[in-house]
């Protein structure tokens, strides 16, 4: 595939790429991101963090996550390099379950990807964790994570059916999840 980028900027780079038959799309890509399902099953609650969340002007109930890399140039050496996004992945989720919800979790699986779109480049890496011990936040500047709190199965899905969840596309992969648990 033959690429350029065309325009950067802080989180979104522009690029156009050429098809074998000559057409040439645009592309916004930005560094992948990842959420974390934090499970206690025998009680079938989640975790959910409450935040605000400035572009939208509003408190928004959340999964634990954030960006893989910082900056489009981690994410383009990180590209380069050969090495498995996965791994990465998980590293930044089990970073973010502690600075945002203050779980340390030792150990998650990998639940799915989502894929914005074919023409929005910005993976989301979804992981669970079930074994989990509390801790403190360690917010980054400009955080503002009012709660962190259980949420019953039902409670959570009616929050998702509801709006409360303004991240639609991770309110999905939550309600996904919940339903795998037998409803």
């Amino acid at each position: 595939m033959n690429e350029s980028i065309f325009a950067t900027g802080k989180l979104f780079e522009l690029v156009h790429v050429a098809q074998p038959d000559g057409r040439v799309f645009e592309v916004a890509r930005r560094a992948p991101g990842v959420r974390l399902i934090i499970a206690d099953l025998p009680n079938k609650k989640v975790l959910l963090t409450k935040e605000f969340r400035q572009e939208l002007g509003v408190h928004d109930f959340r999964l634990p996550g954030g960006k893989v890399f910082d900056t489009l140039a981690e994410f383009e050496t990180f590209r380069t390099s050969g090495k498995d996004i996965l791994d990465a992945a998980t590293s930044k989720a089990k970073a973010e379950a502690a600075e945002e919800a203050g779980m340390h979790v030792a150990e998650v699986t990998f639940f799915k990807k989502s894929t914005l779109g074919a023409t929005v480049e910005w993976d989301l890496y979804v992981f669970t964790a079930t074994d989990w011990q509390p801790g403190d936040q360690a917010l980054e500047d400009g955080e503002q994570i009012d709660d962190v709190s259980w949420y019953d199965f039902a409670t959570a899905k009616e929050m998702i059916v509801k709006g409360d969840m303004h991240e639609e596309r991770v309110a999905l992969i939550l309600l996904q999840w919940l339903e795998a648990q037998h409803g």
